[in-house]
């Protein structure tokens, strides 16, 4: 099968033949219809947690998908071949930027019916980082004041969606080009961040989400009140990250002091700091699958690609071309 791999840390992407994946018991394969593409592609790309999860070379990127089931594993349930499913696959099992991948059936979901494989492909990473960030680290509900950064992106739309499903207040950063977008997903608060610094006009917030980092992660904790919570979704990352992945002890050790300053900064405002990084999770997504077929939430795309030109599509990304959603990769 055609697919797109990297040889090795910081090397280009290319197509190549492969063979097909092969089914384990627990697995079911996916015919892919569409993908899409994820900052997180390039970071294991350039190798930026290689100490932490460590790819074989070479790996097929990609991780989202959204397509059709063509064979199960012994012992799937729940599943069946012709099935429409979309799924954020686990970390060391993406590949998604191919024509076929096996993936655990525990990440999988039905893909809701009123979406598109294109528009599916555009959901499960962010919709399960914006729940995981809103409802399982946030505690988020009628009432919680919430602030995400770049309110147009792929995470920063879907948050915003989320968070008013949850009842909240919901503030956001964007260009001037983005206020119309943001504002009709619900953000009821717009800071224009080219003319105005949302430091200076944003307070009492419960949880603000980062995925700018820098001296805006710094301004973003004066924006919480005592007792919020800021993630960073570009880091730096701390022992946490190293714990949820199962790292040996000495990388807890390591990442926390990578972190040492934004958390002292944020411990003398009265507030918490932590990084974030999402996990796969089959259940929750058919949670969100619900949620995107009832009309709560809708997935925002900026533009597709046709899967011969993935590489165009990832080159798209890395250079910031993305104004406003997602960048799919379809086979049609």
């Amino acid at each position: 099968m055609k697919a797109f791999v990297i040889d090795g840390y910081k090397e280009p992407v290319h197509a190549t033949e492969i063979p097909t994946p092969t089914v384990g018991p627990h697995d079911v394969m996916v015919k892919v219809a569409a993908a899409s593409v994820n900052p997180l592609d390039t970071l294991i790309r350039t190798g930026e947690f290689k100490q932490l999860l460590k790819y074989p070379m070479p790996t097929i990127l990609g991780h989202d998908v959204a397509g059709t089931v063509t064979e199960v594993g012994s012992a799937v349930t729940g599943f069946a071949v012709g099935d429409e499913i979309f799924s954020r696959p686990r970390d060391l099992r993406i590949g998604t930027f191919a024509e076929h991948i096996a993936i655990d059936h525990r990440d999988v979901a039905l893909k809701p019916s009123n979406l598109s494989f294109a528009e599916a492909a555009a959901v499960p990473l962010v919709a399960l980082a914006a729940w995981q960030m809103l409802v399982e680290k946030g505690r988020v509900g009628t009432g919680s004041k919430v602030l995400v950064h770049a309110g147009a992106g792929g995470l920063g739309s879907t948050v915003i969606q989320l968070a008013k499903y949850l009842g909240a207040h919901v503030a956001t950063t964007a260009g001037t080009s983005s206020v119309d977008l943001v504002t009709a997903l619900g953000a009821d608060d717009v800071v224009d961040y080219r003319t105005d610094d949302f430091a200076e006009v944003l307070s009492g917030y419960d949880l603000a989400i980062d995925a700018v980092g820098g001296d805006n992660l710094s301004r973003t904790l004066t924006v919480l009140k005592p007792g919020g919570l800021a993630l960073g979704v570009t880091g730096p990352p701390d022992a946490g990250f190293a714990k949820q992945l199962g790292a040996p002890k000495p990388f807890e050790f390591v990442l926390s002091l990578l972190s040492r300053k934004v958390r002292a900064a944020a411990k003398k405002r009265g507030v918490t700091y932590a990084f974030f990084y999402m996990h796969a999770d089959g259940a929750t997504l058919a949670t969100l699958a619900a949620l995107y077929e009832a009309g709560h939430l809708r997935p925002v795309v900026d533009t597709t690609f046709s899967f011969d030109d993935t590489v165009d599509a990832i080159a798209y990304v890395d250079a910031g071309r993305a104004r406003g959603g997602k960048v799919v990769i379809t086979h049609e």
